[in-house]
């Protein structure tokens, strides 16, 4: 950040007064503004013990398949997002379920909540966000093409817990080791 979203002046890296950590401090009016991680919402959407999955039509990772989710918009709720994204995704409406998987991913800042949804209709199809949109049973998932660490992390968690028929919240941190740098 380099300017003030209030009055428009310089901001300085410093840590305020009473806090503990470094944030961006407007140098005339004083406002502090803080920097927290964004929410991803999305669904697990089932139907017959099979999961919708999207093939990506946007970057990043073009071309490869995920679970239907996006950023939480400001004014949702957490049930409200997942809904709306897996709509614009899969052009289908879902039951939303329960909270069934939280993934906090501290190196980029974000945190990805997902339901269990049941696909109501079978009048899901292609968008301007995904190429195409498929169900797929454990055996057929594309597992080397798959977009993000969370979907094949949810994908075998699910099937997992479809086996015992039972669905508990699992909260987990995915970290990416450091690069290296040569």
């Amino acid at each position: 950040m380099k300017f003030c979203s209030d009055c428009g002046s310089k901001v300085e890296k410093r840590i305020p007064e009473g806090d503990n950590l470094e944030r961006d401090c407007c140098t005339k009016c004083d406002s502090i503004h803080y920097s927290n991680p964004r929410v991803i919402v999305g669904t697990v959407p089932i139907k017959d013990n099979k999961v919708l999955l999207c093939k990506r039509a946007i970057q990043p990772r073009y071309g490869l398949w995920t679970l239907p989710a996006g950023f939480l918009e400001n004014g949702e709720t957490i049930e409200e997002g997942a809904f709306r994204e897996t709509k614009e995704e899969t052009n289908t409406e879902v039951k939303m379920g329960k909270l069934y998987a939280i993934f906090n991913i501290p190196q980029i800042n974000q945190v990805y909540m997902l339901h269990l949804a049941e696909v109501i209709n079978e009048d899901y199809c292609k968008t301007s966000e995904s190429l195409e949109v498929e169900f797929f049973g454990e055996s057929d998932i594309p597992w080397e093409e798959l977009a993000f660490p969370f979907v094949p992390t949810t994908l075998k968690n699910y099937f997992k817990d479809c086996k015992k028929d039972e669905y508990p919240l699992t909260t987990q941190i995915i970290e990416r080791p450091p690069r290296k740098v040569n």
